[in-house]
């Protein structure tokens, strides 16, 4: 993800009385309604990239690309509306980078399945997610799993969106003497692609909010230029959504061999939300005198739920943005801040021939840019500890070299319980790792 950063928050005036003020609490909040506004339009700026990039991926399923970019935009409308009206959190929504590749490229791709069934896989995974959202089997299920697992998870993602958008971009090829080698530069879509990430790095380090998305429209110019991508216009009518519309298969998910699917879903959709809903939490100075966060818990059902909605439009798993940090930071602190972004992701539905001219290479870029920000989180596991650093290492490399999430994390959970109990520190493992690790064996041995 884009990790947007700023010093300071611009002063608001605080707005007084109105509709508005008093639905969003706009007052109390110390914001205003043109505060809101602004601060919607930056987050969404910050995250408009997933529109185009997000059909690129779900392409490589079979699924229709104009269907998936209209339901992109009302998937993440829908949910981001939701997010604003029932939490009133400054929040944007939209489907998940690193799981959208994974229902692609190994559920549907690797695993064999069908779209249909890997959107039912998404929906049982929501479902679960958003039944822990109303009980404490949350807390239960984010304490049990190891730290150093959780920011394993991040990463490996990471490395996985990375591998993909080398492999996309041509960079990264088959070999069959050593498995993969360095592609052909002389060939523009591998040194377009580099352009593209290294534009988007410069401007996220210089703190140019909309780095991505400026990354990628960029290239798709300078490859207009070329003449390697064909004009289709900017704005139309847009594309039916019908392809995908309901196609979900809901009962063929049910499978035994989908279970490792729904879990990777579940648990890296639970720990991203998780992790990104505090951070913003945060910053947004929602956390209140005695520790505890402001509508944290109605944030999370938002959500989870989101997930569930999203797959009958067709989108993979709908999760919170960390961009949303740029929006708080411009000033964001209520749901009107939601209601702005989901308004715009609608407006985007018009953009169709635009999205449709996107290229791979430049889709690749953007992979590798949000493939390194999540790999940041390398640098919270406790490398001292061999019992901690080698299942948090297997995880994460094991994605790439797996082509599939689901792989890591059993990889990870196995590996952990077993160096803790031969290390003698059975005592300092959750019974939730051992069950896990049980089933992840089992998958491994009749699966």
């Amino acid at each position: 993800m884009e990790n947007t950063k700023h010093e300071s928050t611009p002063h608001a005036t605080p707005a007084s009385g109105g509709v508005l003020d008093k639905w969003f609490k706009l007052s109390a909040h110390g914001t205003s309604v043109k505060t809101e506004l602004v601060a919607g339009l930056t987050t969404f700026i910050t995250m408009a990239y997933i529109i185009f990039v997000n059909p690129n991926i779900m392409a490589a399923s079979g699924m229709d690309a104009g269907a998936v970019f209209v339901a992109t935009c009302i998937g993440a409308a829908i949910a981001t509306l939701f997010m604003g009206l029932y939490a009133n959190w400054p929040v944007g929504l939209a489907p998940g980078m690193g799981l959208n590749a994974f229902f692609a490229f190994t559920v549907v791709g690797e695993m064999g399945y069908s779209w249909e069934i890997a959107l039912g896989a998404v929906f049982w995974s929501g479902v679960i997610f958003t039944a822990m959202s109303f009980w404490k089997i949350r807390e239960w299920v984010l304490d049990a799993i190891p730290e150093s697992l959780r920011y394993a998870m991040t990463a490996g993602v990471g490395l996985f969106l990375g591998l993909i958008g080398l492999k996309t971009a041509g960079i990264v090829v088959p070999s069959q003497a050593t498995m993969v080698t360095l592609g052909d530069f002389t060939q523009p879509s591998a040194w377009l692609a580099a352009v593209c990430f290294l534009t988007i790095a410069v401007l996220a380090h210089r703190k140019i909010f909309g780095a991505v998305l400026i990354g990628v429209i960029g290239v798709t110019l300078i490859g207009l230029s070329m003449g390697i991508v064909e004009y289709n216009g900017v704005f139309a009518m847009p594309p039916s959504i019908a392809p995908t519309f309901m196609k979900l298969d809901i009962m063929g998910a049910l499978d035994v061999g989908m279970i490792t699917v729904i879990l990777s879903f579940l648990f890296v959709n639970m720990f991203d939300t998780a992790g990104t809903l505090m951070g913003v939490a945060e910053r947004a100075h929602l956390r209140r005198p005695d520790g505890s966060i402001e509508g944290l818990k109605k944030s999370l059902k938002a959500d989870s739920a989101s997930s569930v909605i999203g797959t009958f439009v067709g989108c993979p798993p709908v999760t919170s943005y960390v961009e949303s940090a740029a929006g708080v930071a411009a000033g964001g602190r209520t749901g009107l801040t939601a209601i702005t972004i989901a308004a715009l992701f609608l407006l985007s539905m018009f953009l169709a021939p635009l999205a449709g001219m996107i290229p791979a290479y430049a889709t690749a870029g953007a992979l590798l840019y949000v493939a390194f920000a999540m790999m940041s989180s390398l640098a919270k596991i406790e490398w001292d500890d061999y019992t901690e650093m080698a299942p948090a290492a297997l995880t994460a490399l094991m994605m790439p070299l797996t082509f599939s999430i689901a792989n890591g994390i059993a990889i990870g959970f196995v590996s952990y319980a077993v160096l803790k109990l031969a290390t003698g520190q059975a005592n300092k493992v959750s019974i939730g790792v051992y069950v896990l690790s049980v089933v992840f064996i089992a998958k491994f041995v009749y699966m």
